[in-house]
């Protein structure tokens, strides 16, 4: 690879969900939905702004109470802010968010894909994000990614 060209990191996260690609789809249309599989494990969450539609906003606030006993009440504050870009019915949506967090490092622009693909039973569910803020680490925040598909299983299922 020539010194000049830079790859973009790119962490994924894929899973069959035996749910229709409009089961899946609709979870966007209701925040306590979305807030169930979108807030991360060892946080609380809500979204102040949800508004699923090409060019809509979302806000959501989250709370991570063992960052708080450990790095004192702002290193627990997230906010998380974004638009919707795509957003196609039972299949797509990308999402251009921003994170807010006491630790600049962690703050910054992120691309989310979800594609549904629909399987013989079921379908095939992935999470692709891009520009991610630099002190994310790769196979923590692949995890984060898996662990939402997870939920959103749990809630589909």
């Amino acid at each position: 690879m020539d010194a000049c060209e830079q790859t973009e990191r790119v962490d994924s996260a894929s899973r069959m969900i035996l749910a229709t690609p409009r089961q899946l789809f609709r979870t966007y249309f209701d925040a306590e939905k979305m807030k169930s599989w979108r807030v991360p494990d060892g946080a609380t969450g809500t979204y102040s702004v949800l508004e699923p539609q090409p060019g809509g906003r979302f806000c959501l606030n989250l709370l991570y109470s063992d960052r708080a006993e450990i790095d004192g009440p702002e290193a627990a504050i997230e906010i998380i802010t974004g638009t919707f870009t795509e957003f196609l019915p039972d299949e797509r949506v990308v999402e251009a968010i921003r994170y807010t967090n006491a630790d600049a490092a962690y703050s910054g622009m992120m691309t989310l894909t979800l594609t549904i693909e629909p399987a013989k039973v079921g379908s095939k569910v992935s999470l692709h994000a891009t520009g991610m803020p630099p002190a994310l680490e790769v196979t923590a925040h692949r995890a984060t990614l898996a662990a939402a598909l997870r939920r959103l299983a749990l809630l589909t299922e």
